[in-house]
């Protein structure tokens, strides 16, 4: 199952792939220096090769056809599970110059409530292209991107933004905004988005393509004139592109306060996680003043902050974030010398939630054996307790452990 590419004959089998990889992490950190030091010529022209790189053609289809979860989601042209001789044959294809294809719209299921989130699926031409346009941008935005912002970034997650809060308030008590963006992949204004991207033509037009592609939902087709569709390989980098600069403005806030700019910089705290943040100040009023600042910055962008999910509390109320319950508890100066303890532990909606699943498996399999059901169980349970098992989790997974038992018990398993 062999093929000429150019001068590349290969087999895809036999690729050495731990190979291919060094030598796009080598170009990669390339155009990461370059965007570094701020020489943007060098960034472009690594970019342009890169973009008509073999390697990074092979990575890129390898990605989306075999390593991504949603390889056998067709896109409007029905294609998924790729041969070997047929991804080849996508490597050899792929064209920058090419026009994007509508996608396709699948609704899903929002956790926890009844109302549907739209996902947009693109060819599978398209997320190749897709991938490979990330493994071009990224580097140049992970030399810009602020530090606070952890969502769809390598090398970062969830916990780590839980331990930016935490180091945030551990030393003291503070008043906290904790916001969401209203729709915020599907309600980005392109023209914004295409002006802070500020790329070299050919990749706009590529990108200015996909954001203009239009959906197609049960064989109607609609415009796109605004967001970037959820489900495709780009989006999460675009909405991070799009909400970069929101820390750099509260600090510019900051600034303007009374006292030294560089400890007001530093006592006024944003960890932003995609489009979920919080601004941490130990005066209500600085809050009150960022969440208006930030609803004026996010306008330019065409966005707004959802206000049923927009609220300021005080860390000794507690809030949730990312699933933890992150709050701060009074006990007495033996305990603490600050007279308080920040404690995080999983918040009850999601305890909640996951116990949920784990009676709706118990239900499905009742007449199941019980390695069928051991089985079903232990990867929910697994890894459900390593996303939590960084924080205060004892007693949640305890509590868990004992309604387990009391619903095999009554099912009688």
């Amino acid at each position: 199952m062999s093929k000429t590419l150019g001068f590349q004959t290969v087999e895809w089998n036999k690729v050495n792939w731990r190979k291919l990889e060094k030598t796009l992490f080598k170009l990669q950190k390339r155009i990461f220096r370059a965007s570094v030091r701020g020489d943007i010529r060098a960034v472009r022209k690594l970019q342009k090769t890169l973009m008509k790189s073999w390697t990074a053609k092979m990575i890129a289809v390898r990605r989306v056809t075999q390593e991504n979860k949603g390889k056998k989601t067709a896109g409007i042209d029905g294609v998924k599970s790729l041969t070997n001789r047929q991804r080849l044959t996508l490597v050899a294809n792929l064209k920058i110059s090419k026009k994007a294809k509508p996608t396709r719209r699948v609704w899903i299921p929002k956790p926890g409530r009844s109302e549907k989130r739209p996902l947009g699926i693109p060819t599978m031409y398209d997320r190749a292209l897709q991938a490979l346009t990330k493994q071009a941008l990224e580097p140049e935005w992970e030399a810009r991107f602020e530090p606070n912002s952890y969502g769809f970034r390598p090398g970062r997650s969830c916990h780590d933004a839980i331990e930016a809060i935490f180091t945030g308030i551990n030393q003291k008590p503070k008043w906290v905004l904790d916001a969401d963006i209203a729709k915020c992949f599907d309600k980005i204004n392109h023209n914004a988005l295409l002006t802070k991207l500020n790329t070299y033509p050919s990749l706009r037009r590529l990108i200015k393509s996909w954001l203009k592609a239009g959906v197609m939902d049960n064989g109607t087709f609609s415009p796109t004139e605004e967001g970037t569709p959820q489900g495709g390989v780009i989006s999460p980098l675009l909405a991070n592109i799009a909400l970069h600069g929101m820390e750099k403005r509260i600090k510019q806030f900051a600034e303007t306060m009374k006292g030294s700019k560089s400890k007001n910089r530093n006592a006024l705290n944003l960890v932003r996680y995609a489009d979920d943040f919080v601004i941490m100040h130990k005066d209500h009023y600085v809050v009150k003043e960022c969440q208006r600042i930030i609803n004026i910055w996010l306008n330019d962008m065409g966005l707004e902050l959802k206000s049923s999910k927009t609220r300021i509390t005080h860390t000794m109320d507690g809030f949730d974030f990312l699933g933890f319950n992150i709050r701060q508890y009074q006990v007495g100066k033996n305990q603490s010398k600050q007279g308080f303890k920040t404690i995080i532990k999983p918040s009850k909606e999601k305890v909640l939630e996951h116990y949920r699943q784990l009676a709706k498996v118990i239900d499905q399999y009742r007449a199941a054996p019980q390695t069928a059901l051991i089985s079903r169980l232990k990867p929910i349970i697994r890894g459900w307790c390593n996303y939590y098992s960084s924080v205060c989790s004892k007693e949640t997974f305890n509590t868990l452990g004992h309604m387990l038992w009391k619903k095999l018990a009554l099912m009688g398993i």
